[in-house]
């Protein structure tokens, strides 16, 4: 179900100072550990998630994990990036995105022709 246009327009940093002043306060606190947004995506959350990094090629998901450790450890030392580092990081730059949707499309589509899904959550 898509959402109508006056919440995707209040949504959109272009057309909204607050939502422009947000984006750019997140993209200050992802810089400062070299994280980007889709590492924030939690694989035991979301099974299109999990799914999603396992598609992606090795060197993608190699490289989300060695960010990901490497903000755990800046954070654990209480310290940030270099400046010289802060600079060249792209925390917007999505390498997840793409994948999720089209996860999404094959189990709208799995689900439209009656077949079963891929995987299922169960609680223990």
């Amino acid at each position: 179900m898509a959402a109508p246009s006056w919440i995707l327009s209040l949504l959109n940093p272009r057309k909204n100072v607050l939502a422009s002043m947000h984006m750019k306060c997140v993209s200050t606190r992802l810089r400062k550990y070299g994280l980007r947004f889709d590492d924030l995506f939690d694989p035991m959350e979301d099974m299109d998630i999990k799914e999603a990094l396992r598609r992606l090629p090795r060197e993608v998901v190699d490289a989300r994990h060695q960010r990901l450790l490497r903000a755990m450890d800046l954070s654990m030392k209480h310290q940030y990036l270099p400046d010289d580092l802060q600079a060249k990081q792209t925390p917007f730059r999505s390498y997840l995105h793409d994948m999720i949707s089209l996860i999404k499309k094959e189990k709208a589509e799995r689900e439209a022709l009656g077949a079963m899904p891929l995987y299922q959550r169960t609680i223990p």
